[in-house]
């Protein structure tokens, strides 16, 4: 399993070389996190950190209630 996560941090790595700046930064911080569980003895089962939610405006519709 660690050379799967290994891997995939590369993969995310090589991707951001050719991002845009944010999605860069998305992505390096994804393959830390693939690093991070690649090493033995890491914690798999804990869930990945919060993420950024909408504003729940977007998702209201006018009229209802």
């Amino acid at each position: 399993m660690e050379e799967f996560y290994k891997g995939f941090a590369q993969w995310a790595r090589d991707l951001a070389e050719k991002a845009d700046p944010f999605t860069r930064l998305r992505l390096l911080d994804l393959a830390q996190r693939y690093d991070l569980r690649s090493r033995p003895g890491a914690s798999h089962g804990r869930p990945p950190g919060p993420r950024a939610t909408p504003p729940t405006l977007l998702f209201s519709r006018s009229g209802e209630g």
